[in-house]
């Protein structure tokens, strides 16, 4: 089945979504790089990773689906962060705004009656509920460890563990 019309516009302005997400996250790598905290950073360029591999499975739906994507401009974050705590409330902040878009999406392939489109935006309903959650305990376990210099070093070093999305 061939994508088209609202659907067809919707996906183009998911990839574009998740594209923006990489670039935030990019952002926030170099705002932890600021704080000489690598291992943070790491994990915020995982995650920018992460988001291009969430691009390219919209940009294959939808060619495989006879569609051209087509891609959006990009602004350039509006703020950086100056604590790991900000960095994390970004992120979050993104990562809903980023699952509402998926819901919508959903919303509006099952008013088209697309279920071509189903199983992928199941997929991402999944992946949002785990983003969510994972930025969520780390935003929680950075306001138990406060300004606690050890604390963050830990952490530093825990989440720099993260493999990227091409590892």
């Amino acid at each position: 089945m061939e994508l088209t019309g609202k659907l067809e516009t919707a996906f183009n302005d998911q990839v574009t979504l998740e594209l923006e997400a990489s670039y935030v996250y990019r952002q926030l790598a170099a705002d932890m790089e600021a704080l000489d905290l690598p291992g943070i950073a790491g994990w915020f360029r995982a995650q920018a990773d992460e988001e291009i591999v969430h691009a390219e499975k919209f940009i294959g739906h939808m060619s495989d689906r006879d569609s051209r994507p087509n891609f959006g401009a990009i602004a350039a974050p509006a703020q950086h962060a100056d604590t790991v705590l900000a960095g994390f409330e970004a992120s979050l902040a993104h990562e809903k705004k980023v699952s509402e878009a998926i819901r919508s999406l959903y919303r509006l392939a099952q008013q088209e009656g697309d279920i071509d489109a189903l199983p992928l935006l199941n997929w991402f309903v999944e992946e949002q509920l785990e983003e969510e959650a994972s930025v969520s305990e780390i935003i929680g376990r950075v306001k138990l460890i406060g300004e606690d210099g050890n604390g963050l070093l830990r952490l530093d070093a825990e989440l720099g563990s993260r493999p990227s999305a091409g590892e």
